[in-house]
Formats: C-alpha cells, structure tokens, sequence
C-alpha cells in the first residue's frame, strides 16, 4: 500500500507535527480541522455557524487537493466544546454532506486547539 501526503494552501497548514491528510491506497484520511481562515490566517469564530462553515470549507479544500469530495466521505468524527450548539453545527454540517450522511459520532469535550468550538475529522473512500 502507498501512502501519500496531501497538503493544500486553501487550507490551514498545521499546527503540528500532522498533515493535513493521508491518502493510504483509496483511503484518505483527513485531520481534524479548525475555523482558520487560509487566506488571513485568523481563526472564524464570531457564530457557531461560521466556524463551522470554515471548518466544512477547509474539508473540502482538503478533499478538492486529493481529488475527493464530500460525497466520498464515509465517518466524521464532530468534537463540540458545547452540546448546546449541536443542531446548529449540525445544519451547517448537514448543506455540506447532503444526503451522503456519512457515519458520525459527535462527541463533547472539555477543550479544544486554540479554544475553538468545533473541529471535525474525515475519512473518505473512491
């Protein structure tokens, strides 16, 4: 099995000693991404609704890069710093999916990098 590492500048570059993604035969495993903006560099976070939709944006860069899109995408994996926002994350969520709906957990934790709201993983399948 080859192994290969996606990395795009439409999305944040790490904040440590990750990649964006890895892509393992059909397989692309995207890290969990955060509301940076790629183009400012500045963390979006003045609505649960817009952090999550730069989190979504930055997924699909990711994806775009692998030659992947949402409608290959087979788990998520939701990390919220507060449950109460879980139905307007998931709308969001939800316009970027559509009716693939991808297996999921969503999970709330106690924190998260940078004291952001939201952060979402990804693995997706061709």
């Amino acid at each position: 099995m080859t192994k290969k590492i996606i990395n795009t500048s439409n999305a944040p570059a790490p904040i440590g000693p990750y990649s964006q993604a890895i892509l393992a035969g059909n397989t692309l495993y995207v890290s969990g991404q955060v509301a940076f903006d790629p183009a400012s560099g500045n963390l979006i976070t003045d609505s649960i609704q817009n952090e999550t939709h730069r989190v979504m944006k930055n997924i699909e860069a990711i994806l775009l890069e692998a030659g992947y899109s949402f409608s290959d995408i087979v788990k998520c994996s939701i990390f919220v710093k507060d449950l109460n926002n879980f139905a307007a994350i998931n709308e969001v969520y939800g316009t970027y999916v559509g009716d693939g709906k991808p297996a999921r957990e969503t999970v709330e934790v106690a924190r998260l990098p940078r004291d952001v709201n939201v952060e979402i993983s990804c693995i997706a399948v061709k």
